[in-house]
């Protein structure tokens, strides 16, 4: 029998243990995004037979498990027909969400073409990966528009980056994030990811994650938190500013991986979860390689 818990600040260690030998380019499997969602995905995790196996809700309210960390090969096939039997029972609508493109080839070799599998990509999910090189050069035609909304901002505004690190700085942080939520209509969701950022902002040091705020004529418009998550990959969490100053968005976007991830490869800005306005901006720094999500689900047959 699994038996559930909620995810917490001390947990992190277990988290780690499992994650870390992986590498994943994904950003799901980082303790952070899970720590930033774990109210608003219910976020609940067990250790069995040796592996880690998380529980989450998506933003439509539907239950499914992460992909196993740490399990035996020998051994999938059992763990994951114990997973679908606690899906049958529970009523729980998938089986998995947030799988990588490996995980998915070794289901495929275990069910091939078995009635009741269903197997498919979540676009909406899929991470955007870009080169550190280039988000911090913005050389080149593609990047010729971004680079005049960098080169705008830094000629028209007095302004000033910060290491979210002091007190003061945390404080404005803080409060640049309640000013942008309550412009944008109290969204529900928001307000679970306005507490993801108090919790980081309060925990910053035992999370690892790195941040910067941009201050124009001494007041804070735009911060952003991020983390690296191995040697060559960077993984920006969250990015807010004020749009009311041109080239902001821009200016940060390159500040950030400049000023504390040079030294990787590739960063990650996560997924558009299905905004056109947000998927339209994220296209617009012309990705590398999109990062596919799947889904795994079955009937109730089996």
């Amino acid at each position: 029998m699994m038996i559930f818990k909620r995810l917490t600040i001390e947990d992190k260690e277990i988290f780690e243990k499992y994650i870390y030998p992986y590498k994943f380019l994904s950003c799901e499997y980082s303790f952070t995004t899970l720590y930033i969602w774990r109210e608003a995905c219910d976020i609940c995790f067990t250790v069995y037979k040796d592996a880690l196996i998380i529980k989450k809700m998506d933003f439509e309210g539907r239950y499914y498990f992460m992909q196993p960390l740490g399990y035996n090969k020998e051994n999938l096939k059992e763990l994951i027909d114990v997973l679908m039997d606690y899906k049958k029972e529970n009523n729980m609508e998938f089986v998995f969400k947030d799988l990588d493109e490996s995980f998915m080839e070794e289901i495929k070799d275990i069910y091939g073409d078995v009635r009741g599998i269903c197997i498919k990509e979540d676009r909406d999910n899929f991470d955007y990966l870009y080169e550190a090189e280039k988000l911090t050069k913005l050389s080149g035609k593609k990047l010729h528009g971004k680079k005049n909304h960098y080169n705008s901002f830094i000629k028209n505004y007095n302004y000033e980056v910060k290491d979210i690190e002091e007190t003061q700085v945390i404080k404005d942080v803080v409060m640049a994030a309640e000013k942008w939520y309550e412009a944008n209509n109290n969204d529900r969701m928001l307000n679970f990811e306005l507490q993801g950022i108090k919790d980081i902002l309060e925990n910053i040091e035992i999370v690892n994650t790195k941040g910067i705020a941009v201050y124009v004529d001494e007041k804070i418009v735009a911060f952003s938190l991020g983390e690296k998550l191995n040697d060559d990959l960077a993984v920006i969490h969250i990015e807010k500013a004020d749009t009311s100053y041109s080239g902001v968005y821009s200016f940060i976007n390159k500040a950030f991986v400049d000023r504390s991830f040079s030294d990787v490869k590739i960063i990650n800005r996560e997924q558009d979860l299905g905004i056109e306005g947000l998927r339209k901006s994220k296209l617009s720094y012309h990705p590398f390689k999109l990062e596919k999500k799947y889904i795994f689900s079955s009937s109730n047959i089996l």
